[in-house]
């Protein structure tokens, strides 16, 4: 049930969307993560996959559960000879019917495998479905991100260019050397430079979002969310107590229950099967008929199935181990996603109290002053770049933070309860 509002729980979860814009204007279309989330489900060639698992798994269950045919034979004996056999004077025929008779529980053990069977592809439908959802939604991040951060360098680059009526009236002033105008420019020039990168970054994120959501280029404008809602976790024993609800650990009931029921299907392959016949046989030359029985046993001498009841037990003894391995992948997973929650909650705290308002005040001081010549320009600029990468760490924390969440709640399968914090 929790995957059927997955869509819906991760967005919020991720504390960083808006769901309400639509459409921007005619030619340009703005997406929200509930968009995309659905859009990923919609067109996944990997969901679409793990559904036909399940169609697959249930033909065998149908089969496993199908009872043996019974067999038509018909037999002429004493014909086409030499002698008082010539012809069909002598002949003696046959015709019966067979069936045979499954013992000792075998076919039950085979539907119970294909039953087990059919639950292991159903629940791996879900694994994928969760992992789809946490991909796109750190897909979205990663494009809500980088928009972000090309947004404070445009920032930027105004306030340097902001600058340079500045600068003229200093020069033409001779208060100020010519130098300083092209120094200006420099540094404008750089961080261009560094967004020229993060557009990269960004070309890229939107393509790999855009394939997520099954076009081969992006067909969205921009994304819209917000990052800046953040709130303090739950602890991680409760994380690591939730992951046992993961589907990939889930499903490994089902395949205990499957290797138990393919071991017993093993073990009863030895005991032999009951063929009964029974049929009508006339006698040509006496023109006598007569009702034929038969029963036939196989004798399991040579073959008792040994090899392969030694190989189903071990397949099921090493479910367990399986089981606590993937466990442990899981656990390593999300210790990572929950330590890099943490580790951006610390950064983030330490640029929001300290780093951004006064990296602001620096540089509103230095900019006041530099109109009156306190300052030099190498001042200035330096303050706005300390402005600037303070915010651009920000966004990355940010962005690092809601992963975490998304990584996990893809994990665990539900949302997590956070103690809200307000936003900035």
């Amino acid at each position: 049930m929790f995957c059927r509002g997955m869509a819906a729980r991760l967005a919020c979860a991720a504390a960083c969307l808006i769901a309400g814009l639509a459409l921007a204007p005619s030619h340009a279309q703005t997406l929200t993560m509930r968009s995309a989330l659905s859009r990923a489900l919609a067109a996944s060639p990997r969901l679409t996959a793990a559904e036909r698992d399940v169609g697959v798994a249930t033909g065998q269950r149908i089969q496993a559960g199908a009872l043996l045919n019974p067999e038509l034979s018909y037999e002429q004996d004493n014909s086409l000879g030499s002698g008082i056999y010539r012809g069909t004077k002598s002949a003696e025929t046959a015709l019966q019917i067979s069936q045979a008779f499954e013992l000792f529980g075998k076919r039950e053990a085979r539907i119970a495998a294909g039953e087990a069977g059919l639950e292991v592809a159903a629940i791996q439908r879900k694994a994928v479905r969760l992992e789809l959802l946490s991909e796109t939604a750190i897909a979205f991040l990663g494009v809500l991100g980088a928009q972000r951060r090309i947004q404070i360098l445009d920032e930027q680059i105004v306030a340097i260019d902001r600058l340079t009526p500045l600068l003229r009236r200093r020069v033409e002033a001779g208060a100020s050397s010519p130098a300083e105008t092209g120094r200006a420019e420099v540094a404008s020039a750089l961080v261009k430079a560094d967004r020229e990168r993060f557009k990269a970054t960004l070309a890229s994120a939107r393509r790999e979002l855009a394939v997520l959501m099954g076009d081969p280029t992006p067909k969205f404008a921009e994304v819209s969310g917000r990052l800046d809602t953040t709130g303090r976790p739950p602890s991680f024993q409760s994380v690591v107590a939730a992951i046992d609800a993961n589907p990939q650990l889930a499903r490994w009931t089902a395949v205990y229950a499957q290797r138990n029921a393919e071991l017993l299907l093993a073990r009863l392959k030895p005991y032999p099967d009951v063929r009964i016949a029974a049929g009508w046989r006339h006698f040509n030359e006496t023109n006598d008929d007569a009702v034929r029985l038969t029963v036939s046993v196989p004798i399991p001498v040579f073959d008792q199935n040994q090899g392969n009841i030694l190989s189903a037990q071990d397949s099921l003894a090493k479910t367990k181990a399986e089981r606590e391995a993937n466990r442990n992948t899981l656990v390593v997973i999300a210790g990572r996603a929950y330590d890099s929650i943490q580790g951006s909650l610390r950064e983030l705290a330490v640029l929001r109290e300290t780093a951004i308002p006064k990296a602001q005040e620096a540089a509103e001081a230095i900019s006041q002053g530099y109109g009156q010549g306190r300052f030099t320009l190498l001042e200035v600029l330096d303050a706005q770049a300390s402005v600037a990468q303070a915010r651009l760490r920000e966004q990355e924390a940010l962005q690092n933070f809601h992963a975490g969440v998304a990584t996990i709640e893809g994990l665990v399968g539900n949302p997590f309860s956070f103690a809200r914090e307000g936003a900035r």
